[in-house]
């Protein structure tokens, strides 16, 4: 039948259910036992046993059938599927004929009666009483199980939840992982805190802002693209370990690997550098991949991963040559006359500088994909890191690595620029290049400058992002999988 005869089908049996005094969508509904429960207690029951238990479960019906004077239903919660059984001896045969009437796959049921095991053995509950939840207006795509189209499945995820196990599973794994990050931080004395998502400049990242207008202060106001400034804030104010998960905005493209709207950890420990944040992130993600995988091995699409530590470590500088053939230590001419002259092409937004950028580029164009198992890219360039310390032997790099698995960008750290004066003069060098058109360059931020004067102690920074991380332990090719409800365009 075509989809609005079977609502309009559906909506008939609503009526009927209303005639004869029944709410179709009750308050509440005393559960006794989830499917997963029963089958814990009672599952190694041999066939035809009754328990003498009787039990009330709740959940969706996502199969119906009928076999002469008995019914089947397979009744599924948020724990798994447990089997219904039901006979006009048990309901009665009038109140049997009326709920087989006006039942459909969808419904949302409680039911009461005792625990047994049919003659083939499969744990049911005999349903003596039946109780409609919330009736069902929209049939479920092909029998439930048939939501294959990937357009339908972001734009309708309530849906999509419903008819596909794995996309629920994904959800759950998320919530194991940022379970065990706070678990994992909170045990070393880290300090959740929050910090402001509406603010009157946009700092601590390089990215394009969304732009909001407060009325009653009759300002603009940014959604944040990063909270490393206020975290920075709090080491200032004595507390020493502070993380905060949370949501950042970035006025960006959507892709298989970008959502404008993320969710990331961010991180500060005072009297450490960036040695310290590998050593936390090893920890940390490794907790993760055991948490939610029992092993430190998995497979992401197709290719295992090993999260063994220790993990490489690699200079940016290095590995660039190496995947470029280039020297990258040229001025930034003969650097690019050098990739020319391979077949190696650079937007023309990137040449004029600073040859930061042009590293960073040929990082994600030539090498990325290729740091499969965990790897710490070291010691970017100073003109792309104005927030991080300079390298200690080379005052032309700084103390930043960004962590990278099965090719993509999971981590960013920093040994934490704390001078307030070189602070100053890295944010003017990113002013002229706003000037100069580059949307994303960072502004001076004069708050964090007078707290940053009162003195903070040397400190490592990193943020993580918590989707690349979930979609890598979930098996997930999109981010889309593993958000509840992607932006789509």
């Amino acid at each position: 039948m075509p989809e609005l005869e079977l609502i309009a089908a559906r909506r008939e049996k609503l009526a009927r259910l209303r005639e004869r005094g029944i709410n179709p969508y009750p308050y509440e509904f005393s559960r006794t036992h989830t499917a997963a429960e029963l089958r814990q207690q009672f599952g190694n029951l041999p066939p035809a046993q009754h328990t003498g238990v009787e039990a009330a479960v709740a959940g969706r019906i996502m199969a119906l059938r009928r076999m002469g004077r008995v019914t089947f239903a397979d009744l599924h919660d948020r724990s798994g599927k447990i089997q219904i059984f039901l006979t006009p001896q048990n309901l009665g045969s009038e109140t049997y004929e009326f709920w087989l009437e006006v039942l459909d796959i969808g419904d949302v049921v409680g039911v009461r009666g005792e625990v047994f095991t049919t003659k083939t053995g499969e744990l049911s509950v005999a349903g003596r009483e039946l109780v409609m939840l919330a009736k069902s207006l929209r049939p479920l795509p092909e029998k439930w199980h048939g939501l294959r189209d990937v357009e339908t499945r972001y734009r309708e995820r309530a849906l999509d939840f419903l008819a596909n196990p794995k996309a629920r599973e994904i959800l759950i794994k998320r919530a194991i992982i940022l379970r065990t990050i706070r678990n994992y931080l909170d045990e070393r004395g880290f300090i959740e805190v929050e910090t402001p998502i509406l603010q009157p400049i946009p700092g601590g990242a390089s990215a394009r802002p969304f732009v909001t207008h407060h009325n009653e202060l009759d300002r603009d106001l940014y959604l944040r693209i990063a909270p490393e400034l206020y975290l920075k804030r709090l080491l200032v104010g004595g507390l020493e370990k502070v993380y905060e998960i949370g949501r950042n905005f970035r006025n960006e493209g959507i892709s298989s690997e970008h959502n404008p709207e993320f969710t990331a950890l961010e991180a500060y420990e005072a009297y450490t550098d960036y040695q310290g944040m590998m050593e936390l992130a090893e920890g940390l993600i490794e907790a993760c991949v055991l948490a939610v995988a029992g092993t430190t091995r998995l497979e992401y699409q197709g290719r295992w991963i090993d999260f063994s530590r220790p993990w490489r470590r690699v200079p940016l500088l290095e590995l660039v040559a190496e995947a470029s053939g280039c020297d990258v230590e040229k001025p930034l001419p003969e650097l690019l006359a050098d990739l020319e002259r391979r077949g190696i092409s650079v937007p023309e937004h990137l040449k004029q500088g600073p040859k930061g950028k042009v590293i960073e580029h040929l990082l994600e164009t030539c090498a990325e994909k290729t740091l499969w198992d965990p790897t710490f890219v070291l010691d970017y360039p100073l003109d792309i890191s104005p927030l991080a310390k300079r390298k200690r032997d080379r005052p032309d790099l700084t103390e930043r690595f960004e962590l990278y698995i099965a090719g993509k960008e999971v981590a960013n750290a920093f040994s934490e620029l704390n001078d307030p004066e070189e602070q100053r003069e890295r944010f003017l060098a990113q002013e002229k290049l706003r000037a100069q058109g580059d949307e994303e360059a960072q502004r001076i931020d004069e708050d964090f400058l007078r707290d940053l004067e009162l003195g903070m102690p040397p400190a490592g920074g990193i943020g993580i992002g918590i989707d690349r991380l979930t979609m890598i332990l979930t098996d997930s090719s999109s981010i889309r999988e593993v958000l509840a409800f992607p932006l789509l365009r």
